[in-house]
């Protein structure tokens, strides 16, 4: 059935294509029979630069971020269905670029084309040891398989996953500018009715203590207030900070010293009044076992971008259950389409219980329709179509470069 493309985007609005037999992903799910769902084979594979510019620069402590630079993959089976995923390279973090991923996008495309897509766990273990080199790539890979196995399913993918909710919350994360600006920043989001507020810091300690200083008291008590420092400080001067930040009431610092200085971010964790979270120093299942073995940290924050998938972070949240951690999930700059896979993993898993999914607000466009809804204040609300629930608008597609 070919329809216009302001027909297509009406109905992925309503949730048409998703809910009716008008040719949706649910229609075509339900002729797929479950006899034949082993029969499915990934018929074609579609590579694309993924570029999306920002409002304005985005600084951290370990560098200005100016643009996402994604790659978009769509797995085409030989039964109609089709699969999307999302890479948010962020090299100082996760080791990879947009370049490298095309590079390794089209190895991939090779090893898999004919094979069972349903098949998640086999297909992420043939192509894992990719991972450790390009974990943004075997994420956005991991995200597409997922997304045909709840279209086929019939469910979406939190659903799938065993969750009951797709209702959560997410922080605003306020990068790092002077103390007047960033307390203004976040004024202006607690007036929108946001409750986190995420803060970057991580260059000095002293005008950290400032930054946060300055926000606490422009927000008042009952907003809760988190802090990252990137790696940002070493060890002495972590404790010094989060001491001197201990009557702001802060949640908790993420990643306080290097990522590979698991020793000293456990010296941290015993001296400091403030719960420490691991950020780059978790990437795959086994760092968390480390971590927990080591005592190094209160919290995790797990990224789709740095586990290589939804399938890599839902095992970290087991992991971390067992051991009573909480988790939350974070994101890098993708885009609704890969913050609607993090957002799954969310309402996925008991004890996720911080979001910190706000990678695109920054972005000068939304290319995804369908997708999660975000209202002014924070909440985030997951579609009830089969698999992410997310497109790209076909318009936007035709704009981009494809591998």
């Amino acid at each position: 059935m070919k329809i216009s493309r302001k027909a297509f985007l009406k109905m992925l609005g309503l949730g048409i294509l998703a809910s009716q037999a008008s040719g949706g992903w649910a229609a075509l799910a339900e002729k797929v029979e479950k006899s034949e769902a082993k029969k499915i084979r990934i018929k074609d594979i579609e590579i694309y630069a993924f570029d999306i510019p920002l409002v304005e620069p985005f600084k951290v402590s370990l560098g200005v971020i100016t643009a996402a630079n994604n790659v978009l993959v769509r797995v085409i089976t030989d039964s109609g269905l089709i699969g999307l995923g999302e890479s948010c390279p962020y090299a100082p973090i996760t080791g990879d670029t947009q370049d490298t991923n095309l590079t390794i996008a089209k190895t991939i495309r090779e090893m898999i084309k004919g094979k069972s897509p349903l098949a998640v766990d086999s297909l992420i273990a043939e192509i894992g040891h990719i991972v450790h080199s390009n974990p943004s790539i075997v994420a956005a890979f991991d995200m597409a398989f997922m997304d045909i196995l709840g279209k086929a399913a019939g469910l979406p993918i939190f659903r799938l996953l065993g969750g009951d909710d797709g209702n959560l919350e997410t922080d605003i994360t306020i990068g790092i500018d002077s103390p007047e600006k960033m307390a203004a920043s976040a004024q202006k989001y607690v007036a929108k009715g946001y409750k986190h507020i995420k803060l970057k810091v991580g260059i000095s300690p002293d005008d950290d203590v400032a930054r946060v200083k300055a926000v606490r008291e422009a927000i008042g008590n009952d907003v809760h207030l988190k802090i990252d420092a990137n790696q940002g400080w070493n060890v002495p001067q972590a404790i010094d900070a989060l001491r001197k930040m201990e009557p702001y009431n802060i949640l908790f610092c993420e990643q306080p010293v290097v990522a590979w200085d698991v020793d000293g971010m456990r010296a941290v964790r015993n001296e400091s009044p403030v719960p420490i979270c691991a950020d780059e120093s978790l990437f795959w299942p086994q760092d968390a076992i480390k971590l927990i073995k080591a005592d190094a940290c209160d919290y995790f924050n797990i990224k789709l971008m740095k586990a290589g998938g939804i399938n890599n972070s839902v095992r970290i949240a087991h992991i971390a259950d067992a051991a009573n951690i909480t988790c939350m999930v974070g994101c890098m700059m993708e885009t609704r389409l890969g913050l609607t896979a993090s957002a799954h993993v969310v309402a996925s898993q008991r004890n996720i219980k911080f979001a910190d999914l706000d990678g695109n607000s920054s972005h000068t466009i939304d290319p995804v329709v369908g997708g999660f809804t975000l209202s002014q204040s924070g909440l985030i609300t997951l579609p009830e179509a089969p698999g992410l629930g997310a497109d790209i608008d076909p318009a936007f597609l035709k704009k981009l470069k494809k591998i």
